[in-house]
């Protein structure tokens, strides 16, 4: 097995078993710790003594190496914008967004032969053993057609589809048993959407349907490379893409100011036309769903499982929303938010209040009659704050449509990598075209 690699396991049994040593693991990391407060004289919470680097960086690792559901779930509860997860746990479980432990080459060579058939290999006149890249669900190669052209293969990790739905409620009794999640908080919602998401993300087929579909919305943009499904050799559990060239968007960070602005307002853009024209929105916030190539100076656009179609309702009640946040109009706000689907359950009027603040709050880069500058803003940490205090102490999280939840999730990446890259971007000047009905 080479360095780094680890076997996926592939059966529920196994997988409960690691979640279940991990738990083991866990607290003997907290009797441990507890015997070091208590020989300093402190008395330590339980809270406390969950929450030890050594404790967090095992639950990190865990779900690195079971991957699929279970590592998705720690990303879905690491994202920055309104976490649920305490800010020790939730730095480091980010870094289970773009990094996972690689499949051994032999159990990598079993998958193409499943799927491709024992002679796999005359599709191809050169395959890269050792990935380019391995995340949550799949790992990504490098190869070549037989044809010469230059190719990226995404292979899903064997037995994720049938381990989905016991990933995720293993994850979600790991985080209601340790006390992670105050009780008061209604996640199931969540941990639903999440599975329907992941059974999503997991079909492969689907996700080279979305890639076409995203191709065609473009059309011709020179700003935007988005890879060409190659369908012959596409399956389930391998998707076949021409390779595109280009570097990490946060490198981005050491060029000029007007190129960090440019690129940042071609997302913004990018937002806008998907969630208004093309009603087809990439949801998944993860940086690593962007690159940059410099000679073209072109975005490319990689990783389609997360996108979701929106109603034309659904859309408009976003215009509707945003217009009335421009001139702060509660009740066009709330009109616009029900129209979305918010207020569907009962609510109090401070709770109804506090959704109209937050979304007041988010719309502040729209408000600013000129380019706003993310790098000399807390607005992305603010937004954080206000959501994690909605969710938790007025007992609102469950409330809001997933539709929703995935929107803003998507619109709060954006938000920290421009904070990030320190962009000055005229957001207001970007929307005002789509703010007239007639669009």
């Amino acid at each position: 097995m080479s360095a780094g690699s680890s076997k996926v396991p592939a059966h529920r049994i196994s997988r409960f078993g690691s979640l279940a040593s991990l738990a083991g693991r866990v607290a003997g990391g907290m009797l441990a710790e507890g015997a070091r407060q208590l020989a300093k004289g402190q008395v330590p919470s339980k809270k406390d003594l969950l929450l030890t680097p050594g404790n967090a960086k095992r639950v990190a690792d865990q779900l690195a190496h079971l991957r699929g559901a279970a590592m998705k779930v720690g990303q879905l509860l690491s994202m920055d914008s309104g976490d649920m997860l305490p800010p020790a746990l939730a730095e480091i479980l980010a870094r289970l967004r773009a990094s996972g432990n690689p499949m051994p080459v032999k159990q990598l060579a079993q998958v193409l032969r499943n799927e491709w058939g024992e002679q796999w290999q005359r599709h191809f006149s050169d395959f890269t053993f050792t990935p380019l890249a391995a995340a949550s669900i799949g790992q990504v190669h490098q190869a070549y057609h037989d044809n010469g052209q230059r190719l990226a293969v995404k292979i899903q990790y064997p037995g994720i589809k049938a381990s989905i739905d016991s990933d995720v409620d293993n994850v979600a009794t790991l985080l209601r048993i340790s006390g992670l999640v105050p009780k008061s908080v209604d996640y199931r919602g969540l941990l639903t959407e999440a599975k329907a998401q992941l059974h999503s993300e997991a079909d492969y087929l689907q996700e080279a349907t979305y890639l076409r579909q995203y191709r065609q919305a473009l059309g011709q943009s020179p700003h935007f490379v988005v890879p060409e499904v190659f369908s012959e050799l596409t399956t389930e559990n391998i998707l076949v893409m021409s390779f595109v060239e280009g570097s990490a968007l946060e490198a981005l960070s050491s060029h000029e100011q007007a190129e960090r602005d440019r690129v940042m307002g071609l997302l913004f853009e990018l937002l806008f036309r998907e969630l208004f024209e093309f009603k087809l929105v990439q949801t998944d916030p993860n940086f690593a769903n962007y690159l940059y190539n410099t000679k073209t100076q072109q975005l490319v656009l990689l990783d389609f499982g997360a996108c979701r179609h929106y109603s034309s309702r659904f859309s408009d009640g976003y215009r509707q929303l945003f217009a009335a946040a421009l001139t702060e109009d509660h009740a066009a706000m709330a009109a616009a938010l029900t129209q979305i689907g918010f207020f569907s359950q009962q609510i109090l009027p401070a709770q109804k209040q506090a959704v109209l603040s937050l979304v007041n709050l988010a719309a502040e880069p729209l408000k600013h009659d000129s380019a706003f500058d993310f790098g000399q803003t807390d607005l992305a940490l603010r937004i954080r704050e206000a959501g994690t205090a909605l969710s938790m102490q007025q007992d609102y999280w469950h409330t809001p449509p997933a539709d929703a939840i995935f929107l803003h999730r998507k619109i709060g990446g954006l938000y920290l990598l421009a904070a990030r890259l320190k962009a000055r971007v005229n957001v207001r000047a970007l929307l005002a075209p789509y703010l007239s009905n007639e669009t």
